[in-house]
């Protein structure tokens, strides 16, 4: 993937043509990486970046969380070079470090599922004054968190989540591009669910 870009701690990586390295083994990659190479590391992101997003997208049904699982687990990988120290193959260390954080990723969407459903039948035999009381209360806060966020990124969400307008009319109607919409719509959600917590989060989710 030439021309690709990866950041990394502030330091950023250009995957350029690079012979020499292209026919090193792992096992020679990685004991570059040990040394602090970079141009080891770029060798090895572009070696497996593609295989291991596959693999992940493959576990999860999910293009971003596969996309974050890959990043994290090679940015760790970077991150920890230094004491990097195989006893299986790169491939293998890399794949399993990919499950391994899909199995992860998977058990808290369950958790999730579980407390939606469990949140949702609460809500439905539980509508009385008291609690829309309360309910109008988190409503008031869920929304001081929004007006909170950055301007043009409660703008986005805004046009969202109360326009209901998709990605694409967001994108033509503010002259962004679809991918920076979808980007401040996830920061947005993340924002949210760090300042609000996690029972919070699901209740907006849900009334939403």
């Amino acid at each position: 993937m030439p021309g690709l870009v990866l950041d990394i701690s502030g330091t950023v990586f250009c995957l350029k043509n690079m012979d020499f390295y292209n026919k090193l083994s792992d096992a020679d990659l990685s004991v570059l990486l040990k040394e602090n190479d970079e141009r080891a590391f770029t060798e090895i992101y572009e070696r497996y970046h593609s295989l291991l997003y596959i693999y992940a997208q493959k576990k999860l049904h999910n293009k971003l969380e596969a996309q974050d699982i890959v990043q994290d687990v090679l940015v760790t990988l970077w991150n920890k070079r230094l004491d990097f120290s195989l006893k299986v193959s790169l491939a293998s260390f890399l794949f399993t470090a990919v499950r391994n954080k899909a199995l992860d990723v998977f058990a808290h969407r369950q958790v999730e599922e579980k407390y939606i459903v469990s949140l949702q039948g609460f809500i439905a035999s539980n509508v009385s004054s008291d609690f829309l009381v309360r309910e109008n209360d988190l409503k008031a806060l869920i929304e001081r968190e929004i007006q909170a966020l950055p301007p043009r990124m409660r703008e986005v969400f805004e046009l969202s989540r109360k326009e209901r307008l998709t990605n694409k009319e967001i994108a033509q109607l503010l002259d962004i591009s679809q991918h920076t919409v979808d980007t401040q719509i996830k920061r947005a959600l993340n924002v949210l669910r760090k300042r609000l917590g996690f029972f919070l989060w699901l209740i907006y989710v849900i009334l939403n």
